[in-house]
């Protein structure tokens, strides 16, 4: 707890127990101040009044006008004081009896009237003993608070006298002492105070104070130089490009490669803001315009006649201090890895892939033409079993056949040459023309494939329409190979905002959610699947839906089939 919080506690608490005393107090007087005022005024002076009756009636037969009227006096001002239980009646009786006495008097009646003062007396004399009372009780209660309070005001005040002295000046002491171990160079001094948070907060901060000095006290100013001697000598022989741009952009480190790609001297550029160097040099102007969010394709350099990829990576730099938690932001390191040597290889594969893969196209398409016409049977009849080995041959030449296509088209994506003929074209005859390729393989599983359009007749879309009927005829082919025997694939084209989507519906097995990232990653397949294909097809038409600037989804889960679906610009 805070010093301050204590001290505030401890001094409110006495401060209020002080207002408490003198609120308990002054209601106490008052009350038995009250209590007086009450015997005052309404007992004693009943028994004044009934003395006074009583003179009264002592001098009726020597002055009887004087002492009647005085009588009466009495009597009317003691009506108008009734305050006991039976002094009313007390008093009435007396009014009867006087009242009775003056038209004939005698010693009986007399006697009746004195009888009737005495009641009178005897009330307020009963009265004036039970208020006395309770005026007692008042009092005694009045001196066991003050006293009670009174005795918790001594206890906190003597606590806080005791301590609060101590609990200030020992940390004092103590920083005062480790204060002069740092001045006599001993670092290694360390404070811990117990108890408020202000001393805490001030012992932390001393010690990360002397965590310094003793940081200072042990480094060199020559090991510094030579530690950063071999940095550099390590950073100039990468064959990756580095840049260092501490945190307002000012370039403090670039090693030899950086220097040879962006064809600069070091000299020109240390201590310059990187924009400054990016007026004049178009490969930093393409860093700056990225450092924020590093462009994830390669960033093509030409040097020496020849193209040079490299991949851009941004590393911020962040420390903590010595004696601090949290981390400071100092700068960042443009890093460029020379990946020139893969894509090099990349290409060779690409272009090995599309030279194949045409090569093989022609030698297909002669075999399965071949099987077509020993299918018609014009060289001869065929026997069953030689009927199922044409029909063989001619599934594994189809097979291949598709193979080669769907590598065809990766070299294209690859090398980034797909060929887009975009144009209006109407939805419902690119469905029609994929349900048709597709009909007799679902034909085969008796699959019906139904279609629902939630357009306008004339709404059309622009796309290069081979290459979507390419991508509608993946999705169902797939729809038919997952779904089982008897069942129904349905086909939804839907107008959404400034798009058409195209979604294929199975009731198949369905896909894990956790693979609906990878699905359409190039050679992935489902595991567990018993599946025949290259697993480009998804692929290739992620590729050709997005050079399109559409967009390509599923939806799935297990055991509730699927939906791929993709979406392209209303024409």
């Amino acid at each position: 707890m805070k010093l301050k919080t204590k001290l505030t506690l401890g001094v409110g608490l006495l401060f209020l127990l002080i207002v408490l005393l003198s609120v308990i107090g002054s209601v106490y007087i008052n009350k038995l101040k009250s209590d007086t005022e009450k015997i005052l005024t309404a007992n004693y002076n009943s028994l004044e009044f009934s003395k006074n009756m009583l003179l009264a009636l002592d001098n009726i037969s020597t002055d009887s006008a004087v002492a009647i009227a005085d009588f009466r006096k009495n009597n009317k001002l003691q009506e108008k004081n009734l305050t006991e239980f039976g002094e009313k009646e007390a008093t009435q009786n007396l009014n009867l009896h006087f009242n009775s006495y003056l038209k004939a008097p005698d010693i009986h009646k007399e006697k009746l009237i004195r009888e009737d003062l005495a009641k009178i007396m005897s009330l307020n004399m009963k009265g004036i003993e039970r208020k006395s009372d309770i005026a007692i009780i008042t009092a005694e209660n009045a001196t066991f608070w003050i006293v009670s309070l009174g005795t918790v005001c001594f206890l906190i005040a003597f606590i806080l006298l005791f301590n609060l002295p101590q609990t200030i000046a020992e940390p004092i002491n103590q920083l005062t002492f480790s204060i002069k171990q740092i001045a006599d160079k001993n670092y290694n001094e360390r404070v811990h105070f117990k108890g408020s948070e202000e001393f805490s907060s001030l012992a932390d901060s001393f010690n990360t104070m002397a965590e310094k000095l003793q940081e200072y006290e042990s480094s060199t100013l020559s090991k510094q130089l030579m530690d950063k001697k071999r940095i550099e000598t390590l950073v100039n022989n990468m064959h990756d490009a580095v840049i260092g741009l501490d945190e307002h952009h000012f370039i403090y480190m670039i090693n030899d490669e950086a220097l040879k790609i962006t064809n600069l001297h070091k000299e020109d550029i240390i201590g310059k803001t990187a924009h400054e160097v990016a007026i004049n040099n178009d490969l930093m102007r393409e860093l700056l315009k990225n450092i924020d969010h590093p462009v994830k394709d390669p960033i093509k350099i030409v040097r020496d006649n020849k193209e040079n990829y490299f991949e851009q990576d941004i590393i911020p730099i962040n420390i903590v201090k010595t004696g601090e938690k949290e981390k400071k932001y100092i700068g960042k390191v443009i890093l460029l890895r020379n990946i020139t040597p893969f894509k090099e290889l990349d290409f060779a594969k690409t272009n090995f892939i599309a030279t194949i893969s045409h090569e093989l196209k022609t030698p297909i398409s002669a075999i399965k033409m071949g099987v077509q016409l020993l299918g018609n049977q014009k060289f001869g009849e065929l026997n069953e079993q030689q009927q199922e080995l044409l029909k063989s041959i001619n599934e594994d030449g189809q097979r291949l056949l598709d193979i080669t296509g769907e590598l065809l088209n990766l070299s294209q994506v690859e090398s980034g040459n797909i060929r887009l003929t975009v144009e209006k074209c109407s939805p419902k005859e690119i469905v029609q023309t994929a349900v048709k390729n597709v009909e007799k393989l679902a034909e085969q599983k008796n699959i019906s494939i139904s279609t629902e359009y939630l357009l306008e007749d004339n709404d059309a879309v622009t796309a290069d329409f081979d290459k979507t009927v390419w991508v509608m005829n993946n999705f169902l082919t797939n729809a038919v190979k997952h779904s089982f025997q008897d069942e129904n694939i349905k086909i939804v084209v839907e107008k959404l905002d400034s798009f058409i989507q195209f979604s294929i519906i199975d009731t198949g097995s369905g896909i894990d959610e956790k693979y609906h990232r990878q699905i359409f990653d190039r050679y992935f397949q489902v595991p567990g699947e018993h599946q025949n294909g290259t697993g480009l097809g998804l692929a290739i038409s992620k590729n050709f839906i997005e050079k399109q600037h559409g967009e390509i989804g599923v939806k799935s889960s297990l055991n509730n089939g699927s939906t791929f679906y993709f979406r392209l610009p209303v024409s």
